[in-house]
């Protein structure tokens, strides 16, 4: 089964946050769905890399679950207990912000309409599912195809009761902000909006015609990313995860470029005394070119904290 948006790593936070609350109200919503089995004590994944005075837990997390799913407990909760600061991919702009640079970003500005970017063949997947989707056709014509794709992957999820606000790093902020601790953040919104946009167009239809030829397997895939995550299954999380990028420009700009570049960062804040909660989309600390295996390459040693 593939399951090709990238949600768990690589989603938009605050493009989530804007865009689920058109997805909510734009028909009426069915009652949740039943919430896929999962372990009875969800334990996913915790690494460490540590030197003589400096410790930095890596710590894989979903940007949108089911209210109720409880993970944030015995190793991961003792880790985060004893860091000092956290890490996350970047920090929520202010709603007015995030509007004025999704806005700029995610309009069509090239005067053709998406769907004639389209062929015959895609349009008319494409239109089916909009459609399928009780959504309009005619405002998504305005919009470059990624932002299209991060809709469409989107809304079946929160209609089947995921919700941004019950993600890990939603958590993990709030018991920073109420701790006092350090927040970092890795990448600005402007950037991680910047990394779709910047895609040529072929990329971003690429990324379209996926989201159109998946959306039957959202919700179940959904479901499966995050049973193999609670039970921290890295290697089958890695496959799947994998499978979503097979365009190999969208594979390089979201997932190796940036774990690359984490590494670099976990390396240098290595000569800097202090404990360091490092929370990024799963999807980073699995398969052959996660953070773990750039550090490698770097020299730097990380093991897999017991449950």
């Amino acid at each position: 089964m593939k399951f090709s948006l990238m949600l768990l790593g690589f989603l938009l936070l605050s493009a989530c946050q804007t865009m689920g609350e058109s997805a909510r109200s734009s028909s009426p919503q069915p009652p949740v769905a039943k919430i896929a089995e999962l372990p009875a004590d969800p334990d996913p994944a915790l690494w460490v890399v540590k030197d003589a005075d400096t410790t930095i837990y890596l710590f894989g997390t979903v940007h949108l679950l089911r209210p109720g799913t409880r993970w944030f407990d015995d190793e991961v909760k003792r880790a985060f207990d004893d860091s000092q600061e956290l890490v996350t991919e970047m920090i929520d702009p202010e709603p007015n912000v995030a509007a004025k640079v999704t806005t700029e970003l995610a309009m069509n500005m090239s005067g053709t309409s998406l769907r004639s970017k389209l062929t015959d063949e895609d349009r008319a997947a494409y239109e089916k599912v909009v459609v399928a989707l009780a959504l309009p056709l005619e405002p998504f014509d305005a919009l470059d195809p990624w932002f299209v794709s991060i809709n469409l992957s989107l809304v079946p999820l929160l209609r089947a009761g995921f919700e941004v606000d019950q993600g890990a790093e939603k958590l993990l902020v709030a018991e920073a902000t109420a701790r006092k601790l350090q927040h970092v953040g890795l990448e600005s919104y402007d950037q991680q909006m910047g990394f779709f946009d910047n895609l040529p167009l072929a990329s971003q239809i690429a990324f379209l015609n996926s989201a159109v030829k998946t959306m039957p397997d959202a919700v179940p895939g959904m479901d499966q990313m995050i049973g193999h995550w609670a039970r921290a299954e890295t290697d089958e999380l890695a496959q799947m995860m994998n499978e979503g990028l097979e365009d190999p420009l969208l594979y390089r700009t979201l997932l190796v470029d940036r774990n690359q570049q984490w590494a670099d960062w976990i390396a240098k804040r290595l000569q800097q005394p202090g404990t360091v909660f490092f929370a990024v989309g799963a999807g980073h600390l699995a398969g052959k070119e996660s953070v773990q295996a750039q550090l490698a390459a770097r020299g730097i040693a990380s093991s897999r904290v017991a449950d």
